[in-house]
């Protein structure tokens, strides 16, 4: 299995990019994630996952190996093939896709150009679990920080106050002080409401 490729980009287009390394040209299949962060006539670091068929082997490249691990869970997940999981990392970065899997945003993930209703779902069940154990991105403030949203805006509805303005005021407070406990929330948005 080749793990990286280095070289200079020989050829860049919004779907792939040739790599001449001592040569040899590399043809990888790349997402618009990628794209952007490749230049022509650049030396670049390219991760790789090697795709062997019957009729072909095919690289697909990406600039971090983040990137990578985030399509190899997705093409683990029956119904998404290395082209789709690819259309996915195009729309979405690393980041926005863990935290909408881990969310259970399957409306992100339905914006994307050929994934329906049924395979955001099992994108979601699939790699729920596996995004919490192997996400470095999701701080356990950001875990924490949505558990106390929802009881500060839950107690602030109950006491009367409606839910969208609840949301704006625990949301902003939460940016301020990310560390901050349910209750200081909640004292702070009643100052504010």
């Amino acid at each position: 299995m080749i793990e990286f490729i280095t070289g200079e980009v020989a050829e860049l287009t919004p779907a792939s990019v040739v790599l001449e390394c001592y040569g040899i040209g590399y043809f990888l299949n790349i997402s618009l994630n990628t794209y952007s962060s490749l230049a022509q006539g650049k030396k670049a670091k390219l991760y790789v996952y090697e795709a062997i068929r019957e009729d072909a082997h095919v690289l697909f490249g990406f600039i971090d190996k983040r990137e990578r691990e985030m399509f190899l869970l997705l093409i683990s997940v029956s119904g998404v093939g290395p082209n789709t999981g690819r259309m996915i990392l195009s729309s979405l970065s690393s980041s926005e896709l863990e935290n909408a899997i881990a969310s259970g945003n399957d409306k992100m993930l339905k914006n994307v150009k050929g994934i329906g209703a049924k395979t955001a779902q099992r994108i979601i069940v699939d790699l729920k679990d596996k995004i919490k154990c192997t996400s470095s991105t999701l701080l356990p403030n950001e875990v924490s920080n949505s558990d106390v949203s929802e009881e500060a805006i839950a107690a602030l509805v109950m006491l009367g106050f409606p839910q969208n303005l609840s949301q704006k005021c625990v949301t902003s407070i939460l940016k301020e002080t990310p560390t901050a406990k349910v209750e200081q929330v909640i004292k702070q948005a009643l100052k504010m409401l």
